[in-house]
């Protein structure tokens, strides 16, 4: 009732304010047949600068007194909802209808809202997240939105170390657990964020399963997790363990994850786990992966964690340090130590 799931319902309550001059407000001008007539921001960096060919305000009061709009659109970010709450009422009290972004303000959360604008003779709408679109393919979807952390910018003081690897169950956990531990004996303050399937195991200091979270909110989630770190423990190093691949072929649904993760990691330099002879999945190789990773990321591949269990010569670890130019090793019998070493040699080459 309340949803918004075409252009020409917006086109009917022209011309607009726009509140939120980031990249949602610059779409909802851009819509077809859509009139912006003013522009405003809380932001007082952007206050003054033109936007869409406007200058931004910082009052929504003094747009509406000196222009000709019908409607306020509020286009701001996830985690502004009381901002959001703040503009829709000034604009009902003022007579203007309100569309909101599912991102900047839920009417299913706010009915009094949708009350106030009602008892005012106005319309108020919020931009559909396109769930029905889902519902129609699948016969079922979430209730709401499932994007709901703020987006954070945030880039660690200390060297971060991101464990990938070419498929799953092939030893990110186990090796990312090692290598905070090798860390440690070597008197490095570490920091170890877990992101695995059960999110339960020891050993590390902070433990979310990431697969719970929406892909758009995997990132945050990391940036977070390592300011929050860095914050209680200033480490000398933090390890980010990965999840699933960026390159296998049998399952392709968290391979969106492992982008995510390593996205937020910006990682200085990562490690790549492979099980040679894996019994139950179908990674494409080391040589895939590490094009993957290193094209998503400005990051280097500074080693390879073999998980061995499937394979019978153990001598075999030798042809993949040949193969790859790179320390191979395996990490459950000796091999931390190597590769530790080489991470800590690349990152200070880089530093």
């Amino acid at each position: 009732m309340y949803d918004v799931t075409s252009v020409k319902e917006l086109q009917m309550l022209n011309p607009f304010i726009i509140v939120g001059c980031g990249g949602g407000g610059e779409k909802f001008a851009n819509f077809e047949g859509i009139e912006a007539v003013g522009f405003v921001d809380d932001n007082p960096k952007k206050q003054g600068m033109e936007f869409c060919n406007k200058t931004i305000s910082s009052s929504l009061n003094e747009v509406i007194k000196n222009s000709d709009a019908r409607s306020v659109a509020i286009m701001l970010p996830i985690g502004a909802e009381g901002t959001a709450l703040k503009y829709a009422v000034e604009a009902i009290d003022n007579y203007k209808n309100v569309i909101t972004s599912f991102r900047s303000l839920s009417l299913d959360e706010n009915k009094a809202l949708v009350t106030f604008a009602e008892s005012k003779k106005l319309i108020i709408k919020e931009i559909s997240p396109r769930l029905d679109v889902i519902k129609d393919i699948f016969g079922l979807a979430p209730s709401h939105c499932t994007e709901i952390l703020p987006k954070i910018n945030y880039k660690p003081k200390a060297p971060v170390i991101f464990v990938g690897g070419t498929s799953q169950e092939c030893g990110k956990r186990t090796t990312t657990r090692t290598l905070g531990e090798e860390a440690q004996k070597k008197g490095l303050k570490v920091a170890v964020i877990s992101t695995d399937e059960m999110g339960i195991e020891g050993a590390v200091d902070m433990n979310f399963r990431a697969g719970s979270l929406s892909v758009m909110d995997v990132a945050a989630a990391i940036m977070g997790a390592m300011k929050k770190l860095e914050e209680e423990k200033n480490p000398d190093m933090i390890f980010v363990e990965g999840q699933s691949s960026l390159t296998e072929k049998g399952n392709p649904h968290p391979r969106g994850l492992s982008a995510a993760i390593l996205i937020g990691s910006m990682p200085d330099a990562t490690v790549v786990c492979h099980r040679p002879n894996h019994p139950f999945r179908e990674p494409r190789g080391i040589e895939e992966e590490i094009k993957a990773i290193e094209s998503v990321e400005p990051t280097k591949v500074v080693g390879i964690s073999l998980n061995m269990r499937n394979v019978q010569n153990k001598n075999d670890i030798l042809k993949f340090e040949e193969k790859y130019n790179m320390p191979a090793v395996d990490i459950k019998n000796g091999g931390s130590t190597r590769l530790l070493d080489a991470i800590i040699h690349h990152v200070e080459l880089v530093k």
